[in-house]
């Protein structure tokens, strides 16, 4: 498997890339480039190493300590320090933890993995963490080390992989419907019943159903709940988009969530046909039918600023998520007694002394 670092054309340093400006930074140098100067410059090296008769192509391959591939954790080697990169099997982009420099495991997001398209990061670390503190800051009882410097600095961006289903169908319901009527007249009251043979068809588009791809992936309910991502801003997928950032790459195919998909995207239309049924005053369904004419599925990986926390002595994980595109934040928070305890502490002392001072006037 190839290990990648998208290197810096200038200076060869590490290149990442920055969501303020959509474009890649060199650290060292300062040098900025498009993608299509990267992916130009890459390229033309390529092709100048094929070329090259007396200098072996050479690739960082795997250390022969790698585990099988059944195995959870794998092994790599670092193309720029050489030193030992510990992943699981699911991980396409990382960091090493010696050098610092992101690194693509390039293996992973290609062929059958390779996905249709990527919706890059559009808010930077800087204004994540700025967005981060003032949520917590609304939050009276959240402890104090959830959002202490260390914790601040363990947000991280992650690229999650999801199927996003287009859909096309037909469809046709058929029920019977009531329509009741009531006046007076004088002292007497008038009931008027209907009943109605109703029908109902038509065609049915879906755009952009979202489903997780990743069957580890417990921040499944953080990463729902930032949702909607702006779908139309995706683009045609380049690995140079996840330097800088974590990556995972899917391990549930689409063939395992087929039969989910079919029969929510039918429950959906079936539910719009129904809803269509509203001039009369009851309505009983007694037949539909519905069909997907086409499905139209894309692998894409999605941007999703996160931090987790564990509690001291406890199991409990708690995490603040953010869409990488949108802003959008959600968490699960932990409480801190000891806040919660003074704060209640403090309203019983002031109820006593109201009291005791109620008590001194009467």
């Amino acid at each position: 498997m190839d290990i990648i670092t998208h290197k810096c054309p200038n200076c060869g340093g590490a290149l990442t890339f920055d969501p303020s400006d959509q474009k890649f930074h060199c650290p060292f140098c300062l040098s900025v480039f498009t993608e299509e100067e990267v992916s130009e410059f890459e390229a033309k090296q390529k092709a100048a190493t094929l070329a090259s008769e007396t200098i072996p192509e050479t690739k960082t391959k795997t250390s022969s300590l790698d585990p099988p591939a059944e195995e959870t954790m794998q092994l790599f080697l670092c193309p720029s320090c050489g030193a030992e990169i510990v992943t699981d099997a699911t991980t396409a982009a990382t960091y090493c933890y010696f050098c610092h420099n992101p690194v693509v495991l390039s293996g992973r997001l290609s062929g059958t993995f390779l996905p249709n398209k990527v919706l890059p990061f559009k808010i930077e670390k800087e204004q994540a963490k700025e967005k981060f503190l003032e949520w917590v800051s609304t939050k009276k009882f959240v402890p104090s080390d959830f959002y202490n410097e260390e914790q601040i600095e363990k947000l991280t961006g992650v690229y999650f992989p999801y199927w996003v289903v287009d859909a096309k169908g037909q469809g046709q319901l058929s029920g019977s419907g009531t329509s009741i009527r009531v006046w007076r007249v004088g002292e007497l009251e008038y009931t008027e019943t209907k009943q109605f043979s109703v029908q109902r068809q038509g065609d049915f588009r879906f755009k952009d159903l979202v489903k997780n791809a990743l069957s580890k992936n417990v921040q499944q309910k953080m990463v729902e709940s930032v949702q909607p991502f702006p779908l139309e801003n995706a683009i045609d997928f380049k690995n140079q988009y996840l330097a800088g950032f974590q990556a995972e790459k899917r391990d549930i195919e689409y063939q395992t969530l087929e039969k989910d998909v079919e029969n929510e995207l039918k429950d959906y239309a079936g539910s719009l046909l129904k809803n269509s049924v509203n001039t009369y005053t009851t309505f009983r369904e007694s037949s539909r039918d519905l069909s997907l004419d086409s499905i139209e599925k894309n692998y894409m990986l999605l941007p999703v600023w996160l931090v987790t926390y564990r509690s001291p002595g406890s199991d409990d994980v708690f995490y603040y998520a953010m869409n990488g595109q949108t802003g959008k934040v959600s968490g699960i928070l932990p409480i801190s007694y000891k806040k919660l305890s003074l704060v209640s502490g403090g309203i019983f002392a002031i109820l006593a002394i109201l009291l005791m001072i109620g008590g001194y006037f009467i």
